[in-house]
C-alpha cells in the first residue's frame, strides 16, 4: 500500500532577527519585554517591513518550498502538487500556491496548486489533505506543503499586541509517495471546529462581507482586529483531549510519541499542557524564542528545526496540534 513520507523540509524567514526591545524601537510601540519573554517565550522575531525588505507571503512560501525541495534531493519540476496553508495570502485570488508553482516551475505543468485557509491550523489541515492525495492519487509522486504567515503585513500603526507576538515566516515539507514497508510515513490526522467563535480575532475587512472602503479605512476597521478577548485557558483545556484522541486514532499511547509540536504562541501554555498529558517537557519542540509566533508557519518551522538540529531522528514519531481563530484545530501524526 502506498503512503506519503516526508523527504525534505525547509524554512525561510526574512532578514535579521529582531529582539523584543528592538521591535519596540522600530515599530514605535511599548510593551513589557521581560514579561512577554517570561510568559510566552518570545524573544526574537523576523518582520520583513521593519527591516525594509520588500517580501510578502508568496516570497516566503517560494523560498521555504525551494529549500525543502533541495533537501529532498529533487528539482521543482519533480513536484506534482503545491499546497499553501495560510490565512495571510498574497492575494484573495489567485491562490498563493499558484504563484509558488509559477515561480518554481516557470510555466505550465501537469500539477495541482491550491491554498488551504483554516486560520493558524492551515498547515496541519493542508498536510493531512496532501498526505492522502500523495498516497492515493497515482499521478502524484511528490507534493510540497507550505505553512506561511505574514500577519505583520496586516498590522495597523502602533499595534503593540500584534508586533509583540506575531511574525513573518514559512516552513515547508516535501511529501513523497512510497510503497516501502518501513514504518516511516504519514499516519493520520484529526480535526475540530467551532465556527461560533468566529468573532474573536482575525482580518475581517477586504472580503465579500466587508470590502475596503474609505469609511472603513478612516474608522481603522482594517487589518488585524481583536474583536473579543480570547479565553486565556482555552488551549490548556482543549489540547490535551485533542492530543489523546489523535494518538488513540493512530493506535498509539502518548508514551509512544517522541515529539509534540503545538502552536508556538505561548511556551507557558505548552508546558502546562505537557503536565496535563503526563509527558516530559523536553518532548515538546519550541522555537518561539527565535521566531516569535508565525501562525501556520510555526509547525513546519519547528519540525524543520528539530530535524536540522538532529533532535528529530529517523524513526521518531511526531504529533502536531495547531489551533486557529474561528475556531479551527487540526493535528497530525507522522513517523519520520
Amino acid at each position: 500500500m502506498n503512503k506519503a513520507v516526508i523527504s525534505g523540509t525547509g524554512t525561510y524567514v526574512p532578514g535579521e532577527p529582531i529582539s523584543n526591545s528592538e521591535v519596540c524601537s522600530l515599530a514605535d510601540i511599548k510593551f513589557d519585554t521581560e514579561k512577554l519573554a517570561a510568559k510566552t517565550g518570545i524573544r526574537y522575531r523576523h518582520i520583513a517591513h521593519l527591516r525594509g525588505i520588500d517580501e510578502t507571503t508568496a516570497d516566503f512560501s517560494t523560498k521555504a518550498a525551494a529549500s525543502a525541495i533541495e533537501a529532498a534531493g529533487l528539482t521543482p519540476d519533480d513536484i506534482d502538487l503545491f499546497i499553501v496553508g495560510t490565512d495571510t495570502p498574497e492575494y484573495i485570488s489567485p491562490a498563493t500556491a499558484i504563484l509558488v508553482q509559477g515561480r518554481l516551475q516557470k510555466g505550465e505543468h501537469n500539477c495541482g496548486a491550491f491554498d488551504v485557509a483554516s486560520s493558524c491550523a492551515s498547515f496541519t489541515s493542508a498536510l493531512d489533505v496532501g498526505a492522502r492525495m500523495v498516497a492515493y492519487d497515482p499521478e502524484i509522486k511528490h507534493a510540497v506543503i507550505v505553512g506561511v504567515y505574514n500577519m505583520p503585513a496586516f498590522f495597523r500603526p502602533g499595534d503593540a499586541f500584534g508586533y509583540s507576538i506575531f511574525a513573518d515566516g514559512a516552513g515547508a515539507v516535501v511529501l513523497s509517495k512510497t510503497d516501502d514497508k518501513s514504518d516511516s510515513g504519514y499516519i493520520t490526522g484529526h480535526r475540530l471546529a467551532d465556527g461560533t467563535q468566529w468573532n474573536y480575532i482575525g482580518v475581517y475587512s477586504g472580503g465579500a462581507r466587508q470590502p475596503i472602503t474609505h469609511e472603513r479605512l478612516e474608522a481603522e476597521e482594517w487589518g488585524l482586529q481583536l474583536l473579543n478577548r480570547l479565553p486565556g485557558d482555552r488551549n490548556v483545556k482543549l489540547w490535551p483531549s485533542f492530543t489523546e484522541h489523535l494518538a488513540a486514532k493512530a493506535g498509539l499511547r502518548l508514551d509512544d510519541i517522541d515529539h509534540f509540536i503545538f502552536t508556538q504562541i505561548n511556551a507557558s501554555v505548552i508546558r502546562e499542557v505537557m503536565k496535563v498529558l503526563g509527558q516530559p517537557e523536553n518532548k515538546a519542540l519550541m522555537i518561539m524564542d527565535k521566531y516569535g509566533y508565525t501562525g501556520s508557519g510555526c509547525v513546519p518551522m519547528a519540525l524543520d528545526d528539530g530535524i536540522k538540529s538532529g533532535r528529530v531522528k529517523k524513526g521518531d514519531v511526531v504529533l502536531t496540534v495547531a489551533s486557529g481563530a474561528g475556531l479551527s484545530v487540526a493535528g497530525n501524526i507522522i513517523r519520520i
